[in-house]
């Protein structure tokens, strides 16, 4: 990617920041309703009621105040509705057409701080002329002019200088609104903008009455607005075709590749993350530049003469402060959100350099920690608490991150272990970087659970952090446990018929534990819903936790375990080879390809391993070689259908290896 594309890049991912600004203050006001932080009480102290003779029977009777302040609220709800809806319609503009947009709101904006200029300007020359008229009666600034008496007109505490000062700023403010303004760009309309620009100094030299100078600034912003609103409404008609457009565009494209997909292309091409990465650093830096300047105008000299530990603590204090300003509404939670999943997604990176991996798994890392952060702070209702309290929230959100974060790192190293062992790998370094993270992923839970324990008293927050750590342990001591166990397959020079049992009842022990925590968790959350904090989004996570990390995986454990009972009845049913057969046989498992120093016998006469054929029958029922069906039983009625469907394979009963990913956790108490 060239320079130029990158710039070209970070234009338009910062031309897209200030429509996230403008939705950002109206939440800050949140949309103009009242606040649990009294504002409400404001409104309604004046609502009061005249002490007027009025019926106890009349329900008819309302205080006018009430109704003021109802409508006011409501209007204020409304503008800033409309406000938030604008924003996001320029946000998902196309460049071409967010330019535009911008040109006209800055030949706005400069039309309007030429007259503040000017007025404020023309306020002052006014003060200065008449003190200057009761010192020197005969004096005037044309006079000046005329006999060139560059003295009086240079003076720094005369209005010449005020003049001349203010005639290079609306010069410069003229030629700016000459090249950004979208209006018809006529020689004389031009030439006339600087003169409209400039009309109220030019009066301020001349004796005009005061009230008409101080209507000067009026006039002198007549021509620009104008062009203003005349491309205004020259402009409507193609507004109205770009919305339509853009309305038709989408109903297209929904309708030919569906919703999810016409959000994911929006999603790419307004580069949302970024922009939201943008939009927090800079809000953040916002309100850091606004604490420096705070401290230092509150520092004195000796303020200034303090301890390392004093900055220390400072700093620690602005950080705090950071913090719980930069989620303090919707936009600034997501803006937090994007900047979470950044890190998270080079913490991904990190690992896999250590590992020596090139899979892009991390990415699913940091969309993940990124789902699960905005769900989190959603869930516990983050931008409504007070500073004190969204800060222990807050920390207390990170913390359950970070052991989310662990999970999807078990799920990083977990296949590398499996492979290394099982493909009998012969580089020593790459195992040691394996079993470091394992290591790590062991010593890290543990040594926080200590320390969290050590510092907080058990609460339901707690006990979910512990349930998650304890959880990631388990899984790492089973994938060490099933390593261990390829490995010293790998070195065996007989065939290891026990091993598939092993892992099994392995794999078992380690998900039986999971769905003990998953119960343990529905609990806990039942338990914050019924009795802490309540809320319908933290309910939605109770269901859903309950029926795909509960439900879904008890259905298919139960189904593994059946199937797997099935397939040992079936191997149980068939004969087993003796060592006569087997030296007479002098072959090896058609399965495997190892010696067999153990077999059963199929119907067909052929000979496998028993582990190898019980393998063979979680997919089919059928030899491998000669596919006769290898088992039935005669007093079964509908056994005989199962046989003439036999040819058919069951890829459902493949999900026996247990082979599961690790759990989403999706709040404080529900994973």
């Amino acid at each position: 990617m060239s320079l130029r594309s990158k710039v070209l890049a970070l234009v338009e991912v910062l031309l897209r920041v200030p429509p996230l600004f403008v939705v950002d203050e109206f939440l800050k006001i949140s949309l103009g309703l009242p606040v649990s932080s009294g504002e409400e009480v404001l409104v309604l102290s004046n609502v009061t009621v005249d002490h007027v003779d009025v019926p106890e029977t009349d329900g008819n009777y309302y205080d006018a105040n009430f109704y003021n302040a109802f409508f006011f609220t409501f209007f204020k709800f409304v503008v800033c509705c409309l406000g938030c809806m604008s924003s996001l319609c320029v946000f998902v503009l196309y460049t071409k057409h967010l330019v535009i947009v911008y040109l006209y709101i800055i030949s706005l904006g400069i039309v309007f701080i030429s007259y503040w200029i000017n007025v404020s300007a023309i306020k002052q020359i006014q003060a200065l002329t008449q003190a200057v008229a009761s010192a020197q009666p005969s004096a005037s600034m044309l006079e000046d002019i005329l006999n060139l008496n560059v003295k009086n007109l240079l003076d720094l505490d005369g209005p010449g200088f005020l003049v001349i000062q203010n005639f290079v700023i609306q010069y410069s403010l003229s030629y700016l609104f000459k090249n950004v303004h979208l209006g018809p760009h006529h020689q004389t309309i031009q030439k006339m903008l600087p003169l409209s620009f400039m009309a109220p100094s030019f009066l301020a030299m001349l004796p005009v009455p005061p009230s008409f100078l101080h209507h000067s600034p009026v006039f002198s912003t007549l021509l620009p607005l104008f062009l203003i609103n005349y491309v205004l409404w020259y402009s409507a008609y193609t507004i109205v075709q770009v919305i339509y457009t853009g309305y038709q565009h989408g109903r297209l494209f929904v309708s030919n590749y569906g919703l999810s997909a016409l959000v994911e292309t929006e999603w790419m091409r307004l580069n949302v993350p970024c922009v939201l990465r943008v939009f927090w650093v800079l809000r953040v830096a916002e309100h850091a530049i606004l604490l420096l300047v705070d401290n230092y105008d509150d520092d004195t000299e000796e303020a200034l003469k303090v301890s390392t530990l004093l900055a220390v603590q400072s700093l620690a204090s602005m950080a705090k402060s950071l913090l719980v300003t930069g989620c303090e509404t919707i936009t600034a939670v997501l803006g937090m959100t994007s900047v979470i999943s950044f890190f998270c997604h080079y913490i991904g990176n990190f690992f896999q350099w250590i590992l020596l991996t090139d899979e892009e798994e991390d990415k699913s890392i940091g969309t993940v920690s990124a789902i699960l952060f905005y769900i989190l702070a959603l869930q516990t209702g983050l931008t409504s608490l007070n500073p004190e309290k969204r800060f222990i929230r807050l920390c207390r959100n990170f913390c359950l991150l970070f052991t989310a974060l662990l999970h999807f790192l078990h799920n990083i190293v977990n296949p590398i272990l499996m492979s290394l062992s099982a493909s009998h790998n012969p580089s020593t370094h790459r195992h040691v970087r394996a079993l470091g993270v394992c290591a790590f992923l062991i010593l890290f839970p543990i040594s926080l659970l200590v320390y969290l324990w050590s510092q907080h008293s058990v609460s339901t927050w707690l006990l979910a952090v512990s349930a998650f750590s304890i959880e990631v342990v388990v899984k790492v001591v089973v994938s060490l446990m099933i390593y261990s166990l390829f490995l010293i397959d790998a070195y065996r020079s007989t065939f290891w018929e026990q091993l598939d049992d092993y892992v099994y009842y392995i794999r078992a022990f380690g998900n039986t534990i999971e769905f003990c925590f998953g119960i343990f968790l529905f609990f806990n959350g039942a338990w914050i819903l019924l009795f802490e904090s309540g809320g319908a989004i933290r309910a939605v996570m109770m269901c859903i936790h309950a029926y795909f990390n509960i439900w879904c995986e008890a259905r298919a454990g139960w189904s593994v375990f059946m199937k797997r009972r099935t397939a040992v009845n079936k191997i149980n049913s068939l004969r087993e080879a003796s060592s006569d057969q087997l030296n007479q046989l002098d072959d090896v498992c058609a399965i495997c390809y190892q010696e067999m120093h153990s077999a059963k016998i199929t119907r067909c006469n052929h000979y496998f391993h028993g582990v190898c054929l019980r393998k063979w029958l979680y997919v089919q029922d059928r030899c491998p070689l000669c596919h006769d069906i290898l088992y039935k039983i005669d007093n079964d009625p509908n056994k005989d259908n199962n046989s003439e469907a036999g040819n058919e394979e069951n890829s459902n009963n493949q999900n026996l290896l247990l082979e599961e990913e690790p759990d989403l956790l999706l709040g404080d108490g529900v994973r």
